[in-house]
């Protein structure tokens, strides 16, 4: 699509999100939002170029008479080239997938009750950062470990509707998360190296996944805490497994069976929807080529060093030295970098083709 394309589609979705009958479909009216604010830095740039353009033109014209107007030439120009870079990373083909919410697994791994302490850590460093820029959370499922972490735990994060979406930022947490640290439970001091996976999917829409209710075999049980004690009298957990796929899910945080069937189905379609990407499109399974399945320490996509307070990101070089900072939720610079790296990876290929 060009660029004449977008502007014209940008203002008919302006047109279109002016029509209170729109908004009486919650669903319809959230998708328009979204791609209006997908657009609309395009458009904004693409307007501030043309204003840009025309006055560089008429300073130009009287800078031959004024030297004032020939400095405010110069300076112009300056702006119309970087407003032109701007645009032209804009119009590089981005991920469909960018405005869409995230359905974001921690898992423990190597380490044993160290991995489930740190899974606990990223945990808090996720809801933290999404308070910082404005995000909703929802733990849709937790398995907490004896000592206050979590074996494994998913949330569901939300962007504010019309901004952009959680998926551009979190779907490079996906991988192996390394940490260094002295754990709690070691007595002679010494530094341990353990692991915790993070799998972050795109939260499907019920109309882009279709899920047959023979396909689902539905089995419930009672939830329990930690060590295994009961905590609930009911059989309300819910375990789902998609018997054509073989993904299984599970749910036990709400009191009632009807609503833990209902988060643990949200989780399904957010597994389901990635799956058939990966099949039916080489691009997102390139996107995905890092969410190792495998909790491995040598399978690292970022480590947590504690004693040097580091952080390092090993797919694009990034290393600083705030790792408190970080883990208290300021994790704009992480993301940065690898939103950065993903834009120049997308300038290449798109130069290239």
């Amino acid at each position: 699509m060009n660029l004449d394309d977008l502007i014209s589609e940008y203002a008919g979705i302006e047109g279109r999100l002016s029509d209170p009958s729109v908004h009486a479909d919650q669903n319809l009216a959230r998708r328009l939002g979204k791609r209006y604010a997908e657009l609309r830095p395009i458009v904004e740039t693409y307007r501030e170029l043309s204003t840009t353009e025309d006055d560089l033109a008429a300073a130009r014209e009287l800078g031959d008479e004024d030297e004032a107007f020939a400095a405010e030439a110069t300076e112009l120009q300056k702006r119309k080239e970087e407003l032109e870079e701007r645009l032209r990373r804009l119009l590089v083909p981005s991920d469909p997938n960018d405005g869409k919410d995230v359905i974001l697994e921690v898992k423990a791994g190597e380490g044993g009750e160290e991995s489930a302490l740190f899974a606990g850590d990223l945990l808090r460093m996720y809801l933290r950062y999404a308070e910082r820029v404005g995000w909703k959370t929802e733990v849709l499922d937790s398995h907490p470990s004896d000592l206050g972490g979590y074996k494994d735990v998913t949330v569901a994060v939300k962007a504010k509707g019309g901004e952009e979406g959680a998926w551009r930022r979190l779907k490079f947490e996906g991988g192996v998360h390394r940490v260094q640290r002295v754990p709690a439970t070691e007595s002679q001091g010494r530094i341990h190296t353990s692991a915790v996976g993070v799998l972050v999917t795109p939260e499907a829409e019920d109309v882009e996944v279709e899920i047959d209710p023979n396909d689902l075999r539905i089995d419930v049980y009672r939830s329990s805490g930690p060590g295994g004690q009961s905590v609930n009298t009911t059989d309300s957990a819910v375990r789902i497994t998609h018997v054509p796929s073989g993904v299984v899910v599970s749910c036990q945080n709400e009191k009632s069976q009807l609503q833990n069937k209902e988060q643990a189905l949200r989780i399904l379609r957010s597994r389901l929807l990635a799956i058939a990407q990966e099949e039916a499109d080489a691009a997102a399974s390139a996107e995905r080529k890092s969410q190792v399945r495998t909790v491995d320490r040598s399978e690292r996509v970022r480590t947590y060093n504690y004693p040097e307070n580091r952080i390092s990101d090993h797919r694009v070089g990034y290393k600083a030295y705030n790792l408190d900072q970080v883990l208290d939720g300021d994790l704009h610079n992480v993301t940065q970098a690898l939103v950065d790296a993903d834009v120049e990876r997308r300038l290449a290929e798109a130069q290239g083709s």
